[in-house]
């Protein structure tokens, strides 16, 4: 597809993003929003290392989540990727994946309450619809020439491991090993609804205001996500992963007769609940659908399409910050690439959902700090995806610089994996948009969590099914767009 496609499709974007700002709250409430800030930035630069038991706790925690879900996910993502092939299974999995982390911890939560298996499994059912997707098409896209070399009569599982799985093993285990960095991301915001992890502890000393509390957390997190390939070791996985579940803490025994009465009454509409059958249900279905559906619907499109374009413009505004063709590869230029990477990996490390909620402190309840998280966080994944592209670019000698280098040189060769990111990125920033809600932002996520507080159940798991049905539809979409316009779709596997 022709450049001017691309040009056609970009400005199509922003102008409907454009349109959008027109019906968004985007006014800031609070009386003295940089007063607040000047607190927080004190917190990072002085942070309160003192309180060691609660932050190492926080942090083993966050970990033992991240990777007992993280593998739990990856095992089954195996095994379905084997069964890809069937309808059935890609229909799962599409399903599975389409509902953010936290929606189904607070599906947990109702029959499990605060028990580590929460939080588990609010991890590995997702992460499991993901891994299935993409090693699937690892596994696709190796050469099948060498199995047939293979003996008669060698069986499916030998054949399997010998051939496909063999060439797809580095693959497969640099992908499991950057989704691990995802995986901390999730297991750190599970403290929103309750679990003991980073995102707790967080929220907890920002209602304090215990700043102090907040930088160390924070500057451990990111420490630890800026060191990951360090630590995070072939040969030390397995005893990360034997050390993990011993980790994950203690909660009250499951009541099993909680989950029978979940799946066998709360969830059940109350027309159908209560005897009144297709007559009751359909004026119900509709009551939800107008007061509380569209509504949300409404508001995670509007947000979802600003903050795409918002993360588009950051990202090719701040690739160059790691990039050599811009910063340089010696002396200052390489001091230049080194703070550059700690910008992207802080913003790329902060969950949206914990900057929302910094951002909700500082700016008061409007669209706005979810706007400026999705597109801070998103940004600054893109922006080193993108920039990491463009160091496999060689330039002519007399190449220009400055601005030009970036529009006439670099920029042109990297739009188009750029774009590939961006619209594999718009259904992930669907499902981040909806879950902002239970921070008070009028998204899906919003309706979601009153429903849950209002012990509406059947409410909650028809408004999660629209919201599944809605990334579902924003997936495909984006994947025929990348279609249309022939966009690699091999860099979309490193980001998440």
């Amino acid at each position: 597809m022709s450049r001017s496609a691309s040009l056609r499709v970009s400005l199509g974007f922003i102008a409907l993003a454009m349109v959008c700002l027109a019906f968004g709250d985007f006014e800031i409430s609070t009386h003295d929003p940089w007063q607040e800030l000047g607190r927080i930035f004190l917190g990072l630069i002085a942070p309160d290392f003192a309180a060691v038991d609660f932050l190492g706790e926080a942090i083993l925690r966050t970990l033992a989540f991240a990777f007992v879900g993280v593998g739990l996910g990856a095992a089954g993502g195996f095994l379905l990727a084997l069964l890809f092939r069937h309808l059935w299974v890609r229909t799962f999995c599409a399903v599975v994946r389409a509902i953010h982390e936290l929606f189904w911890a607070l599906i947990f939560l109702q029959f499990f309450g605060l028990h580590p298996l929460t939080g588990v499994l609010a991890i590995a059912i997702p992460y499991a619809g993901i891994f299935a997707k993409v090693y699937a098409e690892i596994l696709d896209e190796s050469d099948p020439q060498p199995a047939h070399t293979l003996p008669r009569g060698t069986d499916h599982v030998s054949g399997l491991v010998y051939t496909r799985l063999a060439q797809a093993w580095p693959h497969v285990v640099s992908y499991t090993a950057y989704r691990l960095e995802c995986g901390l991301r999730s297991s750190a915001v599970l403290g929103f609804v309750g679990m003991p992890t980073l995102g707790f502890y967080l929220e907890s000393a920002f209602a304090q205001g215990a700043y102090g509390s907040v930088g160390a957390l924070l500057i451990l997190f990111y420490l630890l996500i800026g060191t990951l390939r360090w630590w995070v070791r072939p040969r030390l996985l397995p005893l990360y992963l034997i050390a993990a579940p011993f980790l994950l803490g203690t909660g009250l025994p499951i009541v099993w007769s909680n989950v029978s009465r979940f799946f066998t009454q709360d969830i059940v509409p109350a027309p159908l609940r209560n005897g009144e059958g297709l007559e009751g249900l359909i004026p119900w279905l509709g009551n939800l659908l107008v007061n509380q559906a569209l509504p949300g619907i409404w508001n995670t499109l509007l947000l979802t399409q600003i903050a795409l374009v918002l993360t588009g413009i950051l990202a090719m505004a701040l690739f160059p910050l790691i990039s050599h063709h811009f910063t340089g590869r010696h002396g200052t230029g390489r001091l230049k690439g080194m703070l550059g990477h700690i910008v992207l990996v802080v913003m790329r490390s902060t969950p949206e959902l914990l900057l929302a909620f910094i951002l909700l402190q500082l700016w008061g309840p409007s669209m706005l700090p979810a706007v400026a998280a999705l597109a801070l966080h998103n940004g600054g994944i893109i922006a080193h995806l993108v920039g990491q592209r463009s160091n496999q670019i060689t330039l002519r000698q007399d190449a220009p610089r400055g601005i030009d280098r970036y529009a006439y040189e670099v920029a042109p060769r990297v739009y188009g994996p750029f774009l590939a990111l961006l619209f594999y990125r718009w259904e992930i920033i669907m499902r981040e948009t909806a879950i902002l809600g239970i921070l008070g932002i009028t998204t899906l996520g919003f309706y979601v969590d009153s429903a849950i507080q209002e012990i509406r159940f059947d409410r909650a798991m028809v408004l999660i099914l629209i919201t599944a049905l809605l990334n579902i539809g924003v997936d495909i979409l984006a994947r025929r767009l990348r279609n249309y316009l022939r966009l690699r779709h091999s860099i979309n596997r490193q980001s998440c």
